[in-house]
This record gives structure tokens, sequence and C-alpha cells, in this order.
């Protein structure tokens, strides 16, 4: 049984996504970041950047000791290896799948997630933040888009965890200000993941635990004002 340390924020649906896929039993134990439940020493203790998600492992796949993971990336990887899905049959697919999963954490999520904040969360409206950001993000957008012209899915014409990792920042796209119009092969993409039903299972997980922004006034000094580790 994996336990799941989860919020309804787009790193979280990752995992939630992945484990639906991959029918793994779990617990799920909501972090409430706009209370700042991030920061207890509990969940400090299995996430040391004191964000979500993070798993604890009971009857992990190499060893009897339970096993504790945090960062969305290390977590998707990590259940793909232990299930022996979503991840390609050979070394050469894996490591397709593997960049694809670099790719959106190392781009896709911090650019949009830098396009969310000025957007929408800034104090004051910085233009020159706004453009640059707005900008990174339909270049990531054409990147995908690029790449699902030549496959179905970002690393082959196989289902994986790169394409787990996209979907959550994809399917904001308006709030992002992306028009996913300009981007058919990119809107094939996210109509497909959209209806499996492992995707509808986790949103329906989702809609269980949150229906409210996470951000509020309130929630954005605890989400925006950090300087330093508690």
């Amino acid at each position: 049984m994996i336990d799941l340390y989860y919020w309804t924020t787009p790193n979280g649906h990752k995992i939630t996504m992945a484990l639906e896929e991959l029918g793994l039993d779990y617990n799920l134990y909501p972090i409430d970041i706009s209370k700042g439940e991030q920061f207890s020493p509990e969940f400090s203790e299995l996430s040391p950047n004191q964000r979500i998600p993070a798993i604890i492992d009971n009857a992990p796949f190499n060893t009897f000791k339970p096993i504790s993971i945090f960062e969305s990336g290390a977590i998707l990887q990590y259940l793909a290896e232990k299930s022996g899905k979503l991840i390609g049959e050979s070394l050469t697919d894996k490591y397709k799948v593997l960049q694809w999963l670099a790719w959106q954490v190392a781009g896709l999520g911090p650019m949009a997630g830098q396009n969310h904040h000025f957007i929408h969360y800034a104090s004051e409206q910085v233009p020159y933040a706004i453009n640059r950001y707005q900008n990174e993000t339909n270049r990531l957008y054409s990147v995908m888009d690029k790449q699902l012209a030549q496959t179905e899915y970002l690393a082959g014409n196989f289902y994986s965890i790169a394409d787990i990792a996209c979907y959550p920042w994809i399917r904001i796209h308006a709030f992002q200000s992306i028009d996913i119009e300009k981007f058919s092969n990119l809107k094939r993409w996210l109509n497909n993941i959209k209806t499996r039903p492992s995707t509808i299972k986790a949103f329906e997980v989702a809609s269980r635990i949150n229906t409210q922004p996470t951000v509020n006034e309130k929630a954005s000094h605890l989400l925006f004002n950090q300087s330093h580790v508690k």
C-alpha cells in the first residue's frame, strides 16, 4: 500500500493519475497548502522542500523497509519502475520517456508556474514578466505540438509517465492565456488523455478533496513569500 501526501495542484494530479493508471492501491492524505500544512514537522520530514506531493511505499519492490520519496518526477519514475509500466519496454524507450519527464520538471512546470503567478497572483502587474513567461509557455507548447505531430504520445506510440507529468499543466491552458486551438496535435493529445478512465478517476478524487481555489489572499502570503525553510 502506498501513502500519498497530496493536494489538488498539477503536481499532485500527476501522482493520482499514475496510481489510477497503474491500478496501485493507495491511501490519500490531503495536505492543504493554502493552510500551511506543508510546513508541519511530520510532512517536512517526508518532503524537505516542503512541497507536495510525497509518498511512502510500505511495500517497496526492492526492500522490506518502507521508502519515502518526494518530488513528483522522482515519484513518477519510481512508480513506473516498481510496476514495469508507463516507461516503455526497452532501454531506448525508457530514456525517451525520462528525457520528456525531465523536460516537464525543468521547463514546462516552472515556466507555466511563473506564468500563473505573474498573470494571476502578483501584487502588481509586471508587463515584462507577463510577456516573458507567457511567451516561454507558448514556446514550450509548440515544442510538444511538434513532437506530437510525429508520435501519438510524447515518447512514442505508448502512454507514459511523461504524458502524465505534462497533462495537468496543459489542461489549464486557458489559465495560462494560451490558445490551444493553435496547437492541433497537442489538442488531440489532450483530449485523448482527458477521456482515459484513469484520468477521469484521478480528477474525481480531486473533486472530493477540494473544489475551492488553492490561492486566495490569505494563502498567497504562505505560498509566495517564503525566504527560508521553516
